[in-house]
């Protein structure tokens, strides 16, 4: 191929030399062969490309098919319920919602409802009309040591951090947050004066860096988070241990990124690189942990304080039950995210081999949170994949209380699944710094298609509510939603996942699923 090129580049000179002496305009032809020629032969002197190198230019095509790639498939190959990690079936309803388009769905279902792992809700021949008063529940958060309690949506904003989302892509989702009365989770970048601007509720959720509440060595400050815990639109305190996307590994924000905005808001040096670590330096143990749980409450002047994990070992999340009995203290919710969470960033491993999914991680949870009498007292969030309002159903029918979507809402921005939210280039503003591409993000259009889907998730699930007979979203329970195992054989949600008696973890016999890990669990280590 490299003698095929020379020979080609040597003929196109000729030719263009020959008919230069019937048509003198043939020269100009040499401004567009000559630099073809020469990125040819810059191929063929590299090294670090074997194939450019026996393949010179036309060995670059493999590079734009790899560019190009993706968008191909996604708007002309893939099917509605094909494409990753959100189908055509679920973007699409997302920005029709979000547009208060029409959504309904014709010709009947796309979805193999004989597949393996298939599973709808329940609906009963005592159904009733949704009316208005039922289309936006409310659940309460906050214990008997609360002091503010929040009265939160069903459906709220995840936590994702300025940085990872432009400026414009905040001020939007917190306009839609206020517009549509939910909560926006401001993600582990801290409090920005960009959350701030619109007055939508906030929930201030503090990583392992405590940025916003930081000292200079990257230890917790109290007076840091006093401060800034006291603004009124904060809402609820969320301690984040572990996140789906890479439960486990934290993360460096690299010097080149953390600009002067960005560590003014973080309470860094710019342009420094800046950890945040796997786990937390203020709490090594279930015990200290609860005390510092109780330390946020008293700082906050009484606001509701829960924590955000993706379950690893049951038996962690065993000791951490075990020293909420053993202290008294609790938190007043607790955030469950599942494996498949996403983040603009993760290696490979993470995202597909480490973490619990949701579902499973949910049910570990509420099962173990009831073995030890502890439900009633506190809330329970789900976080992963949640677009629909069969979505929000299925969670609560596990034992969720409440939802947050990350995906969901970033769609509603515009997001287009181009996932190149790691690159600071997103198409259309949402994921990026850079400032012309952020221009394109129209905050005043996007807060209020981020209001509608959220309103009109929320209406579908409660029609759901509605069809099963139910009047409130408190009565959805495991006997709702029914599993194909195969195809002979259907299984609701409490055979699969069998309910718990309140208290059965607090002393043995211990249920056979969980009884090694509570045996191993200790209030007093990890």
């Amino acid at each position: 191929m490299r003698s095929t090129f020379i020979f080609t580049s040597i003929l196109s000179l000729l030719i263009i030399f020959i008919l230069s002496f019937w048509k003198e305009e043939a020269w100009f032809l040499l401004w567009i062969i000559v630099p073809f020629i020469g990125v040819g032969l810059y191929d063929m002197l590299q090294v670090k490309h074997s194939l450019r190198r026996n393949f010179p230019l036309i060995g670059r095509g493999r590079w734009f098919m790899e560019f190009v790639r993706p968008f191909i498939r996604q708007y002309f190959i893939e099917s509605d319920i094909d494409g990753a990690p959100v189908n055509r079936m679920f973007r699409s309803v997302i920005y029709q919602r979000a547009k208060s388009n029409l959504d309904t769905n014709p010709y009947g279902t796309k979805v193999d409802t004989y597949r393996q792992g298939y599973e709808w809700f329940a609906h009963s021949m005592a159904a009733f009309h949704l009316k208005d008063e039922n289309a936006d529940p409310k659940v309460l958060i906050g214990g008997l040591t609360c002091k503010k309690p929040y009265n939160a949506s069903v459906l709220n904003i995840s936590a994702m951090s300025f940085g990872a989302l432009s400026n414009n892509a905040v001020r939007a989702l917190n306009k839609g947050a206020k517009m549509g009365g939910f909560a926006h989770n401001t993600g582990e970048g801290s409090v920005t004066p960009f959350h701030l601007e619109n007055n939508g509720d906030l929930i201030w959720q503090i990583g392992t860096g405590y940025f916003g509440c930081r000292t200079e060595e990257g230890l917790f400050s109290e007076e840091a988070f006093a401060k800034t815990v006291a603004h009124e639109n904060i809402k609820m305190v969320e301690i984040k241990l572990s996140q789906g996307a890479k439960p486990g590994h934290g993360g460096i924000l690299p010097a080149a990124k953390n600009s002067p905005t960005i560590a003014k808001i973080r309470g860094v040096k710019p342009y420094t690189i800046v950890d945040s670590p796997p786990s937390h330096s203020t709490f090594s143990t279930p015990m200290e942990m609860m005390h510092f749980i109780q330390k946020l409450r008293n700082l906050s002047g009484g606001k509701p304080i829960g924590f955000k994990l993706c379950v690893g070992k049951p038996s962690e999340f065993i000791a951490l039950c075990k020293a909420m009995v053993k202290t008294g203290i609790r938190p007043d919710f607790i955030t469950v995210d599942g494996a498949e969470g996403g983040t603009g960033a993760a290696p490979l491993e993470f995202s597909n081999s480490v973490g619990m999914p949701l579902r499973e991680g949910l049910r570990l949870v509420c099962d173990v949170l009831t073995g030890f009498d502890l439900k009633k007292e506190i809330i329970v969030i789900a976080v992963g994949k949640v677009f629909s309002g069969f979505h929000i159903a299925r969670l609560l029918s596990i034992g969720a209380d409440i939802c947050y979507s990350a995906r969901g809402m970033m769609m509603a921005l515009g997001c287009v699944q181009s996932l190149i939210c790691n690159t600071n280039e997103c198409p259309t503003g949402v994921a990026t710094q850079n400032e012309a591409l952020i221009k394109g993000l129209v905050v005043a259009d996007k807060s209020q298609r981020v209001a509608n889907f959220q309103r009109e998730t929320v209406e579908a699930f409660m029609q759901i509510i509605a069809a099963a007979g139910l009047t409130d979203a408190t009565q959805i329970n495991r006997t709702h939603v029914y599993r194909r195992i195969d195809q002979t054989c259907i299984k609701r949600y409490d055979e699969l996942f069998p309910d718990f008696e309140p208290g059965c973890l607090l002393s043995g016999p211990y249920p056979d699923y969980l009884a090694r890990d509570t045996k191993e669990a200790s209030a007093e280590s990890f």
